[in-house]
């Protein structure tokens, strides 16, 4: 089951097992069912602190763990391997007493929870996005006997996605009914189960001082910005949704120079652990509502706290492009989806669309074309964009029609999920229909600005936000880098070259600008 190579590295982690703990098994006949039998005895060989016992549950094949003795509050039903492997290992470590790295004030508000709160999450094994809420859960289930959780491998237990109708992953069900949908922190995960937690948290922003530099999106470019900030010995401060942006979201990463590939979960967690090397304030789970200028610069947000700093990095990134035809929003997760790799594998057997004949669209049909009966890609114009070596392998690949000079004009559905989609012939005019499952979405990218359009900051026609060489906006002490700009390409290395550039213009700006503080001072002293 384990390689020996694996075998070695869970040996290590192993050894940071403190007390004992059990990993109950429910397990049948099925290849399945002993192919998780057989990953659990080799996990109890091979550390003196991890028992074995056999359990029955409604879900089998499933594993438990839990501390020895105790009923396990966290479950796995399937077989905890690909991105869930990690899931499975620090299950492990923390039921057995190895503390976890969270903000210890977080984990402090998951202990104080009152409540039953029983999490269910549906996963794909080759979903990027779902270990992150299946390690949040399985780390809430561990520090409050008031909270469980199972992870369900939903390719496995199909009849359950079926009459769920569950069509993207992660799907959180909590106490039975739908929580949430798609990443979500620890962070968010709380706040959302604690009522009060927004206000006590706006207070305590309000309460902040200002910042020499406040960036505003947690991307590559932010991460920069930051970085090369607190490299200066300035106040330094990151407000965002969430830490890493869209680059979360990314699976494959092969152009970021000097490192051949890897993944973007893993370059996010590099990029937040060299920011916290540095003395740089990281306020997430926060969305900037609004932007005014005037002795400092003022950020407002969502949950109604304000932030103030002298200069201000607007960083926030740019999301997927939606069709924004009729259906779209109301099958938007039944059916709809934008992440081909997470949501591929709900849809294993079934018929299915790639809206889009660039290099996203199609590489999306291609991984797709290896899990669902086929793959329909409709273009917009009468040319595929893509890269000539993507096209020559989609034309390669009998379960692909691509469809050009289509313009989609409806998601069709049956009141409960996607059955089909309507386009536009656009050399004829007529109106067709193609009967699919799931759509794909894979159009390109918009600017996360429409929080900016009150401001008196100039914005492109297309959202973009106006900037000079230096990163430099229209407005004093105001400056922006990465996708929300208007530099023309949208890549990873050239937002953190952007998020830089735009961090040293930030500097020089402040030491040619006086510090209103200074000045007030200055000003109360001439009045005494």
């Amino acid at each position: 089951m384990l390689d020996a190579n694996l075998k070695k590295q869970l040996d290590t982690y192993l050894q940071h097992i403190v007390n004992p703990i059990e990993v109950s098994v429910s397990t049948d006949d099925s290849p399945k069912g002993k192919e998780l039998h057989e990953l659990a005895v080799e996990i109890a060989e091979m550390s003196s602190k991890i028992g074995l016992v056999a359990a029955e549950d409604k879900r089998t094949p499933s594993m438990g763990v839990g501390p020895a003795g105790e009923t396990p509050r966290i479950r796995f039903a399937g077989i905890p391997m690909g991105h869930e492997f990690t899931s499975l290992i620090l299950a492990l470590l923390q039921s057995g007493g190895h503390p976890s790295k969270s903000d210890p004030a977080l984990l402090e508000q998951i202990r104080n929870l009152e409540g039953e709160f029983h999490f269910e999450t549906y996963i794909s094994l080759s979903c990027q996005n779902c270990p992150d809420v299946v390690q949040a859960l399985n780390l809430m289930a561990v520090l409050n006997p008031n909270i469980t959780h199972v992870m369900i491998d939903g390719a496995l237990f199909q009849d359950e996605v079926d009459e769920r109708q569950i069509m993207a992953v992660p799907s959180v069900y909590l106490n039975g009914q739908p929580f949430g949908q798609g990443r979500m922190t620890l962070a968010e995960i709380v706040n959302k189960v604690d009522s009060g937690a927004s206000k006590r948290k706006a207070a305590e922003l309000n309460d902040k001082a200002p910042y020499d530099v406040l960036i505003v999106g947690g991307g590559p470019a932010g991460a920069s910005a930051a970085i090369y900030a607190a490299r200066k010995g300035i106040r330094t401060g990151i407000v965002a949704e969430r830490f890493g942006g869209q680059v979360m979201d990314t699976v494959g990463i092969e152009n970021f120079i000097s490192v051949p590939y890897t993944e973007g979960p893993k370059l996010v967690a590099s990029l937040e652990q060299h920011v916290k090397e540095y003395e740089v304030d990281v306020i997430t789970e926060q969305k900037a509502a609004s932007l005014e200028t005037g002795d400092y610069v003022e950020i407002g947000l969502e949950s109604g706290a304000t932030l103030r700093s002298r200069s201000v990095i607007l960083a926030t990134g740019a999301r997927w492009r939606e069709m924004n035809v009729p259906g779209e929003q109301e099958y938007r997760g039944k059916g709809v989806a934008y992440c081909p790799h997470c949501d591929g594998p709900l849809f294993k057997g079934k018929r299915v669309a790639v809206i889009g004949g660039g290099n996203s669209g199609i590489e999306a049909a291609i991984d797709l074309a290896g899990i669902v009966e086929h793959v329909t890609v409709l273009e917009f114009a009468d040319t595929l964009r893509a890269d000539e070596v993507l096209q020559r392998k989609a034309r390669s690949m009998s379960n692909i029609e691509i469809i050009k000079s289509a313009q989609t004009t409806e998601v069709r559905g049956d009141g409960n999920k996607v059955v089909g989609l309507t386009y536009k012939d656009r050399t004829t005019e007529e109106l067709k229909q193609v009967d699919v499952a799931g759509i794909f979405v894979q159009i390109g990218l918009v600017p996360n600005t429409e929080w900016l359009k009150d401001s008196e900051l100039n914005l492109t026609r297309f959202g973009e936000i106006e900037i000079d060489a230096r990163g430099a906006t229209n407005l004093n002490g105001v400056f922006a880098a990465g996708d929300v700009t208007t530099v023309p390409f949208k890549q990873i290395i050239i937002a953190m070259g952007a998020g830089s550039t735009a961090s040293l213009a930030a500097f020089d700006h402040l030491i040619r600008t006086p510090d209103p503080a200074q000045a007030q001072a200055k000003e109360a002293v001439a009045e005494a």
